[in-house]
């Protein structure tokens, strides 16, 4: 996504029209619009102030994902009694669509042995929780994925 979009879609997620956010910097809307359509790039000092009217650290706004924030609110306000009436798959499946397809082309049974003992490893050998060993697991094949998907 590019910088003017992130800008775009934080500014729509929080509401404000852009008339509101030039008020708020001492610019005019022209200057927000062609930030938002990568005519023009705000500085590193307006930038601070956008990031801080839109509520997201300077990091997010540069990289400002709308359906990350979302899952990222939803996991923030769900407890467990709701979260187990959650589909993730169905809630992922729309964004990946491989989290669907897969069901009918992979061997969910031999991966699911394999993905077994390792959770079985991390609960003997360290003594982690179910949930523990699962967490760990789908951090270390993130890691994983991050590191080498090049």
């Amino acid at each position: 996504m590019s910088l003017g979009n992130n800008l775009f879609q934080a500014r729509k997620k929080t509401g404000l029209s852009q008339g509101f956010v030039a008020e708020k910097l001492g610019i005019s809307r022209q200057t927000v619009s062609k930030w938002e359509t990568d005519e023009t790039v705000p500085d590193i000092y307006q930038s601070k102030k956008l990031a801080r009217l839109y509520n997201l650290s300077l990091d997010e706004l540069i990289e400002f994902d709308m359906n990350q924030k979302e899952i990222e609110e939803v996991i923030k306000n769900t407890d467990e009694k709701k979260e187990s009436k959650i589909n993730w798959t169905k809630a992922w499946s729309k964004k990946y669509p491989i989290l669907v397809r897969y069901q009918k082309e992979v061997d969910i049974s031999k991966y699911a042995k394999e993905i077994r003992r390792l959770f079985d490893d991390l609960e003997k050998e360290y003594g982690y929780s179910k949930l523990d060993a699962m967490l760990v697991l789908k951090d270390i094949l993130g890691h994983e994925y991050m590191d080498n998907k090049h």
